[in-house]
């Protein structure tokens, strides 16, 4: 089962530029890789990512990462990755244009 990464333009390119990232400068401080299931991209993308422009998805392989779910937003279970993501573990990625001042999803 996919799990999902919304990356900036700028964390994606030092992504792809070094074959792996800690993640954000928020899962650096938190000492681990904030994701989300299919059900959960929506909403981290309205709380988090609100307006942002130039968003890429990240669709990751579950079986390659160091998973724990752990509660968080509401006390719903997500998935957190200890270690660094990388290029090797992404199945696909997708832009996340705004429409509406929305962002346009692919299907998940």
């Amino acid at each position: 089962m996919p799990v999902y990464k919304v990356l900036r333009p700028s964390e994606w390119d030092a992504l792809r530029a070094r074959g792996e990232t800690p993640g954000s400068p928020l899962d650096v401080l938190d000492g681990f890789v904030h994701l989300s299931a299919a059900p959960q991209v929506a909403e981290t993308l309205r709380l988090h990512f609100a307006q942002e422009p130039g968003l890429v998805l990240l669709a990751l392989d579950d079986a390659a990462l160091a998973l724990r779910w752990e509660p968080s937003r509401g006390g719903e279970p997500f998935p957190h990755h200890y270690g660094p993501l990388r290029v090797a573990d992404i199945l696909w990625t997708a832009p996340l244009p705004l429409e509406g001042g929305r962002h346009l999803l692919p299907p998940l």
